[in-house]
């Protein structure tokens, strides 16, 4: 089976930057697109919970469909699945431009997440079998997480020059020449690796999988606007869903999802930590957005402008988490990470940062320092307890907690602010409604904070110590007879 060969320092680190231009097309894709969503309200004559829809069809199906993406790049090849992603991806950006309605829109939306769903793990499991050394993967996490910053800083100002400029449409087709450029890249100088043993597929955990998160999200979406009597089935769906994934992954020899990988407190804690950060950065940015332009009267392009203050630390403390992840361990930087996005929420809850300029910038400033210290070491604890042969599923785990939670951040807190803001009087009542969806900004900074404490010591080392023991030996349960 084939693996991924020594390489150069040199083409190490031509490998990272290609992978690094896949997250950077899929990052700018959400900065960007929360920077347009006015300009698309007025253009489509959008709801509240059709906007959410244009953000959550994409991190929706990209969740979804994360942990297939990363087994199958593990059985069939990485760098086949991720220049499939690449392709796809850009075809879904040039369907987005072209959309004449919202429905057609949130359709090409979901085109762009299926491939995006083989880009970030497929990237983050290349990476992480051509860095073998635990400083230099750390590093190279760091610069990953860096580039989430860049997009976030370049975003908003590219989203906003962009759409004030040429339209909307455009914002879509910077991912065409990105793309092209990557997908060149990777088919000169990226080596084929695979996992030693093939993952067979799960098609009824992956069914499982799509079906919860896919309800859930239409429950809380739709929830202010069509009510219990419709949004109750689907939440009971839901839960059905949870049951039988619960019930029926434990009892395959290869599941989609490893039920055993949750027995690592570091593990099980980078997954939580990731569904609370990136729900805080999706509910902030979908609040931000339509505050700075709908309630304060800002052009895209001021308002791209406004959400420096945030991305600028996350540029800058990205890469400095992975230098302190790498030297002294994750908790630190979670620590930093847990208090920064907690004051943050604090501050925008509790003072009235309509009014107040300084209180909006410094609330903005601690958001994006504790999102900058949040990246690498979710990165690094999802993958660096696990056998390498199952980086691809591990760090599709982490990828897909991401997307669970910047989905589920959406629809929570667009829910939140849909049932408080009247129609009739939009701005008035805006600042008012979007109170809870700061506090709930508050709830995932402290439960970052608490669980950067609990599962960073030594008893949490030890639990990921037995459970990649556990993961390497010989599965038990095959020789007992259990099939797929």
């Amino acid at each position: 089976m084939e693996r991924m060969p020594e390489l150069s320092p040199r083409r190490r680190l031509l490998v990272l930057a290609i992978c690094c231009m896949s997250l950077l097309i899929v990052s700018l894709d959400v900065t960007v697109l929360n920077v347009a969503l006015p300009a698309m309200q007025r253009d489509l004559h959008a709801t509240t919970a059709g906007l959410q829809w244009t953000i959550d069809a994409y991190t929706l199906v990209l969740a979804a469909l994360l942990m297939l993406a990363g087994s199958t790049a593990d059985r069939v090849g990485r760098k086949k699945v991720f220049m499939a992603g690449l392709v796809v991806f850009a075809a879904g950006s040039l369907l987005c431009s072209l959309a004449p309605n919202l429905e057609l829109l949130v359709a090409a939306r979901m085109v762009q997440a299926v491939g995006g769903s083989m880009l970030n793990p497929v990237a983050m499991s290349i990476i992480t079998n051509t860095f073998t050394d635990p400083r230099e993967r750390a590093r190279a996490i760091g610069v990953w997480g860096a580039v989430v910053g860049i997009s976030m800083a370049a975003g908003p100002l590219l989203g906003g020059l962009l759409v004030e400029s040429v339209g909307w449409r455009s914002i879509f087709w910077i991912n065409l020449p990105v793309g092209l450029a990557a997908l060149l890249a990777t088919l000169r100088y990226v080596p084929e690796s695979r996992a030693p043993k093939a993952r067979r597929p799960d098609p009824v955990g992956q069914l499982l999988v799509i079906v919860l998160f896919g309800s859930l999200t239409y429950a809380i979406i739709e929830a202010p606007e069509a009510g219990a009597t419709t949004s109750g089935p689907f939440a009971a769906v839901a839960v059905a869903a949870l049951l039988g994934l619960l019930r029926y992954e434990p009892r395959r020899a290869e599941p989609l999802i490893d039920l055993r990988f949750f027995r690592s407190a570091p593990f099980s804690g980078a997954t939580v930590v990731a569904i609370s950060a990136f729900a805080a950065l999706g509910g902030f940015l979908f609040l931000s957005t339509l505050y700075l332009q709908n309630v304060r009267g800002l052009d895209a392009l001021h308002a791209g402008l406004w959400m420096l203050p945030m991305a600028v630390p996350t540029f800058l403390c990205a890469p400095l988490s992975g230098r302190l992840v790498g030297a002294r361990g994750p908790r630190l930087p979670l620590v930093v990470a847990g208090t920064a996005m907690t004051l943050s929420g604090l501050l925008l809850a509790l003072f009235d940062a309509e009014t107040s300029d300084a209180t909006l910038f410094l609330g903005y400033v601690l958001f994006g320092v504790g999102f900058g210290f949040v990246n690498a070491p979710i990165t690094n604890t999802a993958v660096s307890g696990m056998p390498r042969s199952q980086a691809g599923v591990a760090a599709a785990v982490a990828s897909t907690s991401r997307q669970l939670g910047q989905t589920l951040g959406v629809a929570v807190i667009g829910a939140v602010l849909a049932a408080g803001v009247s129609a009739s009087s939009y701005r008035a009542t805006f600042t008012e409604a979007a109170v809870p969806g700061w506090w709930i900004l508050t709830g995932c900074g402290a439960v970052v904070l608490a669980l950067g404490v609990l599962t960073t010591g030594p008893w949490a080392r030890r639990t990921a110590e037995r459970t990649a023991e556990q993961l390497e030996a010989p599965d038990v349960r095959e020789a007992a007879g259990v099939t797929a």
